[in-house]
């Protein structure tokens, strides 16, 4: 069994592949894959890059390259719901690409030629219960200076959907306006539904992470850096060590 493992930051990449044994690295597109040996899972790991065009291209290289049995997507994310916090989880259940709108040839959102306006996710119980297992633990992994620079105190695991765009959404007006469209979304970010497209045509199980980093709104962060090397690398590479030695008891 081989996870195939996408993140949308390369500081995450770079907190995976640290703790990578007998790695292999294959250069093409622009992109670096790491193949090996996660706490003895065999992994291939590769960032995204950024935009619902490069994930997507990343995904089908990664498919067509290994015999990959299922994948995992890991980001940050903004809040589309006033009751998330920074430092929230978020496990994806169905993705929409927000900025698809062919009408009235099809309808709102909905993918030419598939018939789909939103792509399911795998049923992921040991994915939810090692993201539950790190908040509980999330002293361990981040420093209390950095919990309270960026204001985390409890944090949740929410599921529900996401919605990919090629857009940075930062109004609040255009936060109002996804959430009437689509009333179940969490959040907002560039990549997830188009991996989740990749996947469902290509027939593999597919899984999201998200981070909450902010509002999606004008009060974001400023030192989102700061926030992505100091925090949401410690979430994917807690997460998906908790995943893998769960999988492999």
């Amino acid at each position: 069994m081989i996870i195939g493992i996408i993140s949308a930051m390369p500081e995450e990449v770079k907190s995976l592949i640290d703790g990578l044994k007998n790695v292999t690295i294959s250069e093409k597109g622009m992109r670096s894959y790491y193949h090996g040996f996660l706490n003895s899972q065999e992994v291939v790991i590769v960032f995204s890059r950024w935009g619902k065009v490069a994930s997507a291209i990343t995904t089908t290289q990664l498919i067509n390259d290994y015999n990959i049995n299922e994948i995992i997507f890991t980001g940050v994310s903004g809040s589309l719901d006033p009751n998330l916090k920074i430092g929230d989880v978020i496990l994806g259940t169905h993705l929409y690409q927000h900025d698809m709108d062919t009408r009235p040839l099809f309808n709102q959102f909905e993918i030419p030629l598939l018939g789909k306006t939103s792509f399911q996710t795998k049923a992921n119980i040991q994915l939810e219960k090692a993201a539950i297992l790190f908040t509980q633990n999330i002293s361990k992994y981040i420093s209390p200076e950095k919990m309270k620079q960026f204001g985390i105190n409890k944090t949740t695991v929410n599921k529900g959907a996401i919605l990919s765009g090629d857009q940075f959404i930062s109004h609040k007006e255009k936060v109002t306006s996804l959430k009437k469209a689509i009333p179940d979304a969490l959040c907002v970010e560039m990549e997830g539904a188009s991996v989740a497209q990749v996947c469902y045509e290509y027939k593999i199980p597919f899984s999201i992470i998200r981070v909450i980093s902010d509002n999606a709104n004008d009060d974001a962060p400023i030192d989102f850096s700061e926030f992505t090397k100091s925090v949401a690398c410690k979430y994917a590479k807690g997460i998906i060590e908790n995943y893998i030695n769960s999988i492999n008891k």
